[in-house]
């Protein structure tokens, strides 16, 4: 069949695992939220978070049996783990895991990250938490969103358009506000909506370091425990 077929075959594949590993990690995010309070979105504003993070990239039925999984009585206890490594080429690395097994998933994220290079350390002060939300509209919109946002008392750092996404980074604490704004604005089909890590500054790495850091990143994404990586490289 030849060469091509291969490669196509290799990417179909790639694509099926890439695909496998967010189900996985929608699923195990979804399914301790719901049991960490009432498995209803309407009354528990972490499983609505979840929900809201992985409704562009799971099906529904992934969404609702991770729900129906809690409600049942399921006794699986996933543990959060952060792990904080200092990446190739000086670069930072954040790593959450959510398993059922903190020594498995410490020596996995662990092995990934010194094969390549990195090595743990204290980074977390080079990132803060800000909630992000990204939303197709052009820039002439942009003045109307920011007054919107201010006069519902919304604390957001940072509003910008490029290629006809907007990206609004507000304060944790005023996320759901943020969100709320919008949606009055009539924007609701978010591309990103998210608290999470964001790095103080970015950097470009060499080419050899930069190959290293996509090889760990790939790596990471394959590993059944991990569930988020943050990171400060922009050529990754």
């Amino acid at each position: 069949m030849g060469r091509h077929f291969e490669v196509r075959a290799a990417a179909m594949a790639a694509t099926a695992k890439a695909k496998s590993a967010i189900y996985m990690r929608a699923s195990k995010e979804i399914y301790a939220a719901a049991k960490k309070g009432v498995p209803d979105p309407a009354s528990n504003l972490a499983l609505r978070s979840a929900i809201e993070k992985y409704r562009k990239t799971c099906p529904r039925d992934v969404i609702d049996r991770a729900i129906e999984k809690a409600k049942g009585g399921d006794a699986t206890a996933y543990i959060e783990g952060r792990y904080e490594f200092y990446g190739p080429g000086g670069s930072f690395l954040i790593v959450d895991t959510l398993s059922d097994n903190v020594n498995r998933a410490l020596v996995g994220v662990k092995t990934i990250v010194t094969k390549k290079g990195g090595k743990m350390g204290s980074v977390a002060y080079n990132f803060e938490r800000a909630g992000l939300i990204d939303f197709a509209a052009t820039e002439d919109k942009l003045e109307a969103i920011e007054e919107a946002l201010i006069m519902a008392d919304v604390d957001f750092s940072d509003a910008s358009c490029e290629d006809g996404i907007v990206e609004i980074k507000t304060a944790p604490e005023s996320f759901d506000a943020a969100k709320d704004a919008l949606k009055e604005l009539g924007y609701e089909d978010f591309e990103r909506a998210e608290v999470t890590l964001v790095p103080n500054d970015w950097i470009v790495l060499a080419d050899d370091d930069a190959q290293r850091m996509r090889d760990m990143l790939a790596m990471l994404d394959e590993n059944e425990d991990v569930q988020n990586v943050y990171h400060n490289v922009d050529n990754a």
